[in-house]
């Protein structure tokens, strides 16, 4: 099988205390985020043999980490003006519409977020600067 390389890279950490529902939430509210910002990552609708028309997709994979919390600080703080990224806060799981979770970001200060994931896309070795000491989410 023939795999493109890429220069840029998406990558995910996610928190390694999150439930299942949680790891997949917050995955899909951070790679949402990208995809908006960044329309070079979205490839073209898909279509099946039927004729059937699909939403397009990301043109590249999507890397998943995991990490304790102080993992997920120092990603935050190597990414700051290096890469683009997402954030989702613990506080996040309490609201229920996009302008309480914007709310709720606003209301903390930087350093003081509680994360439990992030979304960066940039330059590769940018990225995997960011996401050191991350372990491949099983």
């Amino acid at each position: 099988m023939w795999r493109m390389r890429f220069d840029d890279k998406i990558a995910v950490v996610l928190r390694d205390d999150l439930l299942t529902w949680q790891r997949l939430n917050v995955t899909a509210f951070l790679v949402s985020g990208l995809g908006s910002v960044v329309p070079e990552l979205v490839g073209e609708p898909y279509a099946d043999g039927g004729g059937v028309e699909y939403l397009p997709m990301f043109r590249q994979p999507v890397m998943v980490f995991e990490g304790g919390k102080e993992l997920l600080s120092a990603a935050h703080g190597r990414a700051l003006g290096r890469v683009r990224m997402a954030v989702f806060t613990s506080d996040l799981f309490a609201t229920g519409h996009d302008a309480a979770n914007r709310a709720a970001v606003r209301a903390v200060a930087t350093a003081d977020l509680d994360l439990v994931g992030l979304a960066v896309y940039g330059p590769r070795n940018a990225v995997d600067k960011v996401v050191k000491g991350a372990s491949m989410h099983p």
